[in-house]
């Protein structure tokens, strides 16, 4: 394309549009949302977070900013459960049956384990998760998946929350969550205790959706050289990003520590 000096300089010293500046303006404010999303919001939820702001912006023209400003967010990978349900210890009953709105905190909560590999070795990460407002209240991180993993993430959240009785408690069939001494902590503290049915994923969908999440947000784009540097990674995560930051859809775009908060001020 032949184009002469002073038509580029012309153009190049041109009056910007009050459009234009205010585009180079929202791409400043877009760049720092996203960046401070891990690079992990799309259209959706910087729409949302620039409402936030009260900046009303069409999800069109953020995309446009997105793709001109070469913002591009984490992409998914699949990963491999964990569980182990070949054994013989004792089975409950889907009693969730995959109720995963509640009405209030502390009703329900669900739990998994997954893992996080690092240069020294696995790392196993289980939680336990509200199902109200999708807060992660409890978690354990360790070298070994023997039930004392899933019994410290319980007991964190039951010293956090302090639940009534009563409370249901949802996880998948794994031996940690159906051993001896798993089963003797709930009857302590008066917890019913639901499982998923057998290869069924979807009886446990809020656990596996918080998984794929931290792993598309956290653990595929990391490389982790020591477990601790693992470990401290995951508890930024959850306990400065995903609990306080991260807009969740189910919260309507509230965070988890938001949307309880405005529970409480309701």
């Amino acid at each position: 394309m032949q184009v002469s000096r002073s038509a580029y300089y012309a153009w190049w010293h041109r009056i910007q549009t009050r459009g234009e500046k205010d585009d180079i303006e929202l791409t400043g404010v877009i760049q720092e949302i996203f960046k401070k999303s891990r690079a992990t919001y799309g259209t959706r939820r910087l729409q949302k977070s620039l409402l936030n702001r009260d900046r009303t912006v069409s999800r069109r023209r953020i995309g446009r900013l997105m793709r001109e400003a070469e913002l591009a967010c984490k992409t998914k990978r699949k990963f491999k459960a964990t569980t182990n349900s070949q054994h013989d210890l004792p089975i409950a009953p889907n009693q969730l049956d995959r109720q995963f709105t509640v009405s209030q905190p502390n009703q329900a909560y669900v739990g998994d384990i997954t893992y996080i590999h690092t240069q020294e070795g696995w790392l196993y990460l289980a939680v336990v998760i509200d199902l109200y407002s999708r807060q992660v209240i409890g978690w354990s991180m360790a070298e070994h998946m023997r039930a004392k993993l899933v019994n410290d993430a319980l007991l964190m959240a039951i010293w956090q929350r302090k639940p009534a009785k009563g409370l249901l408690w949802h996880s998948d069939r794994g031996s940690q969550y159906a051993s001896e001494s798993h089963r003797a902590l709930l009857k302590q503290h008066g917890i019913r205790q639901s499982m998923s049915r057998k290869g069924n994923c979807w009886d446990n969908a809020v656990s596996e959706s918080f998984f794929h999440t931290l792993k598309t947000e956290l653990i595929h784009h990391q490389t982790y050289t020591t477990r601790a540097e693992a470990r401290q990674a995951v508890f930024e995560y959850i306990e400065i990003f995903y609990n306080r930051e991260r807009l969740h859809s189910a919260n309507g775009y509230l965070s988890p520590v938001d949307y309880e908060l405005q529970h409480k001020a309701a």
